[in-house]
């Protein structure tokens, strides 16, 4: 009998990890090839300002003053950010919405990472890379998980540099703790 019982345990175990298996390949064959592009200017009026235009064709230079070797470029005067390889390669450039709370320029590491959270502003939020503390403030950056990329609300305190959901998933990989982030003017 005890071997019966075995052998029908054994049996539903394999059954199980099929149908697992098979979810699992039904879930990657139906999910978009990227993520979903934030919504544009049609936003609804309660969902605040829309992030900045992307620049023109040729991607905007890394900031001279920003140091050398593989680092985030975070620019707080042309809300932009660039990812920086090895040498020889174009960086990955992008807009960002500033959090109301800004980092001191200068050098610093990656600290922490979330794959998803809640923002500070209550929002949903993944690809979370944090570098920095302002004003009591943690600041990194962040992409909705609803793709929008509204103004952040000044009368709150918060440390989230939004990106959209395409740069974040650009950034995830690149920004692991200990990266170099620079922050210039």
């Amino acid at each position: 009998m005890a071997s019966r019982s075995s052998g029908i345990v054994a049996g539903l175990t394999v059954a199980a990890l099929a149908a697992v298996g098979f979810l699992g390949y039904q879930a990657s064959a139906t999910a978009p090839a990227a993520p979903a592009q934030p919504p544009q200017a049609a936003a609804s009026p309660s969902a605040g300002a829309v992030a900045p235009a992307p620049g023109p064709e040729k991607p905007a230079a890394v900031p001279a003053d920003s140091g050398t070797g593989v680092r985030v470029v975070y620019s707080l005067g042309q809300k932009r950010v660039w990812l920086v390889g090895e040498d020889g390669r174009e960086p990955r450039t992008f807009p960002v919405v500033p959090s109301t709370v800004h980092p001191k320029t200068g050098t610093y590491l990656v600290s922490s990472r979330s794959g998803a959270v809640t923002g500070s502003d209550g929002v949903p939020v993944e690809h979370v890379v944090r570098f920095a503390n302002a004003e009591g403030v943690v600041v990194g950056f962040s992409a909705r998980v609803d793709g929008g990329m509204p103004q952040p609300d000044p009368a709150k305190k918060t440390g989230g540099i939004r990106m959209s959901r395409a740069d974040g998933d650009a950034m995830w990989p690149f920004a692991t703790i200990n990266s170099k982030i620079v922050v210039v003017p």
